[in-house]
């Protein structure tokens, strides 16, 4: 076998669409349940959301053994989505209430958010150990790319609070699943211009 050929552990290029059905998959599922469970599977009102939230529990499992599978690797963000998913759907299945899967969102951007802006506050660009395989910038784009998501990451920690506090529980949820990722998208898509000013070109792109 040659040197160069390709290590068996290594990383599968994935179809977009298939990424982003493993990732939006599990959301997508749980928005259903809850919306039309009691239609389609005699499922009473008040009970919807626990249907969904142990759907959702089972949804974020399979999808992080299909990433595996298709991968060959499993990402860090669906490692720590599944766990939060479990552990948070899990409480609110035991305890039988759906404040702890409706604080989830909170909880685990705000831990992004302080791991992103903590990691700044001690001279590390955390973001680059994610994306470094992705993006090649110069160390001030990752210090400016990784305090912008830093804080987006607080911005959606507090929209949460204030959604699902102020709002209908099918609000919140169609929020959580048809809101979080246009604004997420939206976000990273302006970030393209801070990206190419301060990209760094690989040896022997195109001039």
């Amino acid at each position: 076998m040659s040197e160069t050929a390709a290590s068996p552990n290594a990383a599968k290029p994935i179809n977009p669409l298939v990424k982003l059905a493993l990732e939006f998959g599990p959301l997508a599922i749980f928005f259903f349940v809850n919306s039309y469970g009691d239609r389609w599977f005699g499922v009473a009102e008040d009970r919807r959301i626990f249907v969904a939230t142990g759907v959702f529990i089972a949804a974020s499992l399979i999808a992080l053994a299909l990433s595996k599978l298709v991968m060959n690797h499993l990402p860090r963000m669906a490692i720590v989505n599944a766990v939060v998913v479990t552990v948070f759907g899990g409480l609110t299945l035991a305890l039988d209430d759906a404040f702890f899967i409706k604080v989830k969102p909170t909880i685990v951007n705000t831990l992004f958010g302080c791991i992103l802006l903590g990691g700044l506050y001690f001279g590390r660009s955390l973001l680059a150990l994610v994306l470094d395989s992705v993006l090649q910038l110069d160390e001030e784009g990752w210090r400016k790319l990784t305090l912008r998501w830093g804080l987006f990451f607080f911005v959606l920690a507090a929209l949460n609070e204030v959604v699902w506090r102020t709002q209908t529980q099918d609000f919140w949820v169609a929020f959580k699943v048809w809101g979080v990722m246009p604004l997420t998208m939206i976000f990273a898509l302006a970030q393209t211009p801070l990206i190419l000013k301060h990209e760094i070109k690989r040896e022997g792109a195109a001039e």
